[in-house]
Parts: C-alpha cells; structure tokens; sequence
C-alpha cells in the first residue's frame, strides 16, 4: 500500500502528507502515515511524533547530499578507509591518524603522496577525501589528463581561468597519478594552473612516481619551478616505499576470488 493511499484511510493526515509535498520533505513523508499511526495507538506527546519526523527528513537529506557530493567529486573506485591495511602501508601509522583528522584540509594545507607504483597513494587520497565528504567538506578529483583537455577546451575562447575555477571548486582537490603518463604541454599549464589558483585557498592532495623535486623531468623546467615552489610551500609530504601491493597480492593468489 503507498503512502498516499494509506493516508487516505487516515482521517487527519492527508493534510500532513499534502504539506509535506508542498514542502519538499519526501523522506519525512515516506514514514508520515506509519509514525502518526504509531504515536495515535502510543499516546505519544505531539512533540515527540514531530521529532521524529524531522529527525528522519534530516537524515534523508544528509545522506542525499552525501550521495551528491561523492557523485560530484569522480571517485575511482569508492574505496574508504575501511579496505586500509596499516600493516601494508609504509607511512607511519602516526602520520596517517594525522591526516585523517583532516585539520590539513582545515588549514588550506597540502597533501603530497609519492612513492612507486602500487604503495597506496591512490587509496589514500581517495579515502581521505571520501572521510572529507563525510564531515562534510566538498572533493574534486582530477588527473593531469582531465586539466590538459581542459585547457585545450576553454582556450579557443579564452576561457580557461574561469574553467579551472570551476574545476577547483572544492575544499579539497585531488590530483591523481602524476608522473605515470607522458605529460603534455597543455596538462603542464592546467597542473601549474591548479596550483597557482589553489594557493592558500584550499588544500591540494596529489600522488605522484616521483618526488616533486623531479617534476622538471615531465614539464618544462619554469612551470615545473613555479608549480613545484607553490605546492611544497604549506605541505605535507608522505614517501612511500617497497614494492606494489597489488603485485604482491596476485603472487600470493590474494588479488581474485577462489574459483568454484
């Protein structure tokens, strides 16, 4: 029976249910019929019924927003804290309770994870800015590809400052997997652009192969200096060590299910 239907066998509540269309508040509404019921055959207090009412409309619109943020912010993979293995992870366990406090992204400060291939920097971006979401903070997450055909889009027509604006409208910013790819000399403008707009205004975590001071390896020696000063000047700075856990695991049969 839906919930329209069940409050027409409920003399009262109709109008509830016809207000609470009006005013946008369908997670509220979905329980309306079933919680007044409740609270007539309970004799609760009427403040009581309106408490929980609001209550479940609060937390319906918290975990919309949620759902919208992470949406909005381009995930990989959606992994969170709860698939991370301190006992597989090279940075210090002291550090990551530090960033988990997210008191870096509280301050504008950076993030830099750099290390070999498969040591965690990913995830650790992906889930610090998962928990970010969760205390209510807003996440981009970007490659040096994406800032490349970026900056070829908005060229034409001299728009690329107010793109990266757009693109880094975030508390957090992530910049994923640097130094992996051939980087071009659009993505070396959108990177440097990035950095240069996120100054001292928000926090940027990135993962990279190699350690920023390498970074005139992959991009012309000038941006490379000025992205490099920027970045480094308000940072953290975690190296990863060892080699790739994900290599491991398939050598040890970890990284597929068992056949039937």
């Amino acid at each position: 029976m839906s919930t329209d239907h069940a409050a027409a066998q409920a003399p009262g509540i109709e109008a509830v249910i016809a207000l609470m269309r009006t005013n946008r508040m369908p997670h509220a509404r979905a329980i309306a019929v079933e919680v007044l019921a409740t609270a007539r055959t309970q004799r609760w207090d009427p403040a009581e019924a309106v408490r929980v009412l609001l209550e479940a409309e609060a937390a319906g619109r918290n975990r919309s927003m949620l759902a919208t943020r992470r949406k909005r912010a381009g995930f990989p993979t959606g992994k969170t804290f709860e698939v991370w293995d301190e006992a597989l992870s090279t940075i210090p366990a002291a550090t990551t309770r530090f960033l988990r406090s997210l008191e870096w992204i509280r301050r504008k400060e950076n993030l830099i994870a750099c290390g070999p291939s498969g040591t965690g920097k990913t995830l650790l971006l992906e889930a610090l800015g998962q928990q970010a979401i969760d205390e209510g903070m807003t996440v981009a997450w970007l490659t040096l590809e994406d800032l490349g055909a970026l900056v070829r889009r908005h060229r034409i027509d001299d728009s690329v400052n107010k793109a990266i604006g757009r693109a880094i409208s975030a508390d957090l910013v992530c910049v994923d997997d640097i130094g992996l790819l051939p980087v071009t000399a659009d993505a070396a403008e959108g990177f440097y652009r990035v950095v240069d707009a996120s100054y001292e205004k928000r926090s940027l975590a990135i993962s990279s192969n190699i350690h920023p001071s390498g970074f005139d390896e992959l991009m012309p020696k000038a941006i490379a200096t000025a992205t490099v000063d920027r970045l480094l000047h308000h940072a953290h700075l975690c190296q990863t060590r060892g080699e790739s856990v994900r290599l491991m695991q398939a050598q040890t049969g970890k990284g597929t299910q068992p056949m039937n």
